[in-house]
């Protein structure tokens, strides 16, 4: 039989072990109402703006102690029919068109790879997020530069944007105005949005 000491101290041992080690705390966030999407492009009459109205999204953090996290995951879904444009209704239902609405009635980004060792006291960070983005049926892997931030604990900003050509995506560009208005293949998805810890 072990002394009593012996045993005394591994007891103590485990016990600081167990109260010092860190174990991921693990948080779902959802996308809040104050988010800002747009999609920009040109035309060979003038540049064109949509915003898109109705936007979802969920996400995961794991929060490794009080200084650092990792988002594990991101999924954020677009309602294409919620797409306006700055140039009325034919040009949203010429982009309804182009983008095949009916058949595929969101644009949906799918990080793909977590992001680990986000600092939660820098104001910024610039992460590269990967993941899957998915128009009009196809889906492409993008590389995006995206600003991040927490301000406080239950909230996550992310600010960026994505520009892709549509013909990558089987798109052909929208044309307007009896064909007098035709866009170009390029458009550029900029975002800011905000996602809130569920309580």
């Amino acid at each position: 039989m072990k002394p009593l000491k012996y045993t005394l101290l591994f007891a103590v041992n485990l016990l600081f072990t167990n109260a010092t080690t860190s174990t991921p705390v693990k948080n779902a966030y959802t996308l809040s109402a104050d988010y800002a999407i747009t999609i920009n492009g040109t035309s060979n009459l003038h540049n064109w703006d949509e915003k898109v109205k109705t936007v979802t999204g969920q996400g995961i953090v794991n929060f490794i102690d009080e200084t650092s996290f990792d988002l594990e995951s991101i999924n954020i879904k677009m309602d294409v029919h919620s797409i306006k444009s700055d140039m009325g209704s034919i040009m949203n239902n010429n982009t309804y068109k182009a983008l095949k609405a009916d058949a595929n009635p969101q644009i949906i980004f799918t990080l793909t790879t977590p992001i680990k060792s986000i600092q939660t006291k820098s104001a910024e960070k610039t992460i590269s997020a990967k993941g899957n983005l998915t128009i009009a049926g196809v889906t492409k892997v993008v590389d995006m530069q995206v600003k991040i931030s927490m301000p406080e604990h239950g909230k996550l900003i992310f600010e960026g944007f994505q520009t892709i050509q549509m013909t990558d995506y089987g798109i052909k560009p929208p044309v307007a105005l009896f064909g007098t208005l035709k866009t170009g293949d390029a458009i550029t998805i900029n975002f800011k949005t905000n996602f809130l810890i569920n309580n």
